[in-house]
């Protein structure tokens, strides 16, 4: 058998997984727009969101879901292979493990804002909360663009979190698949979770207050782009493993 058939043969075995991970980082790209970043202005409170990257915040998140997904994952794999049903109960693990974080990073930040700097939660993008139709202009600070986390924001953030567990869990599963190790389904999961947080950060430019921002106007070209990088992921998180242990077996 020829090098060439065997790779094609790999990915066509593994085709479900490739297009699970392709899946899952479409998950995370879309998830990180909707996560309220501040970035270096937010830390002073001089603008909305949580006070650090885009990346930072994409990574923390996903990388909780990671590990309760993995725990969970351990847990069903004792009676055997996981199968559609478990992946489902897995998927949801990780996007809940990742909520919990990101809402309770936003919720310590406002406690920050409110009783430690002295300022309200309000959002310059909007001059009314989406959600709760409170007026934001007003409690806006002479020269920021908004402080703390408003409502619609800790909901934007939520809903970006649910995301990125739900994408990084299920890139974990479909590499378990390929190769039943966890510590290089861990590894692969990792980098391609942190490629599909970076590519979005480029889109983003900075800072973002989440889906009532105009910035999240440009999610199709982070789709697009992700979508490629997945793919391209999700051929070499393939080859890399199943090649290896067929040369372990020859």
């Amino acid at each position: 058998m020829t090098p060439e058939i065997s790779i094609i043969g790999m990915l066509m075995g593994n085709l479900p997984s490739i297009i699970g991970i392709i899946i899952g980082g479409l998950c995370i790209a879309v998830g990180v727009h909707f996560v309220p970043v501040g970035g270096a202005p937010a830390a002073m409170a001089q603008a909305t969101g949580i006070g650090t990257g885009t990346v930072q915040l994409a990574a923390g998140s996903g990388l909780t879901g990671l590990l309760a997904a993995g725990y969970m994952y351990m847990t069903l794999s004792a009676a055997g292979t996981p199968g559609i049903s478990e992946i489902v109960l897995i998927c949801a693990t990780g996007a809940v493990g990742a909520m919990i974080m990101i809402t309770v990073t936003m919720l310590v930040g406002n406690w920050v804002y409110i009783y430690g700097v002295g300022v309200p939660p309000a959002s310059a993008k909007r001059d009314y909360d989406p959600i709760t139709g409170d007026p934001q202009t007003p409690y806006v600070a002479a020269g920021t663009v908004g402080q703390g986390i408003p409502t619609v924001c800790f909901v934007s953030g939520a809903i970006g979190g649910l995301l990125g567990g739900l994408g990084g869990s299920l890139i974990y599963c479909m590499l378990m698949w390929v190769n039943g190790d966890p510590a290089i389904s861990s590894i692969f999961a990792i980098g391609v979770f942190l490629v599909n947080a970076v590519l979005p950060s480029y889109n983003i430019q900075g800072t973002i207050e989440g889906f009532h921002d105009p910035k999240f106007k440009r999610l199709p070209k982070a789709i697009l782009a992700c979508f490629i990088a997945s793919l391209l992921c999700g051929i070499i998180a393939v080859i890399i493993p199943s090649g290896a242990m067929l040369s372990g077996g020859a």
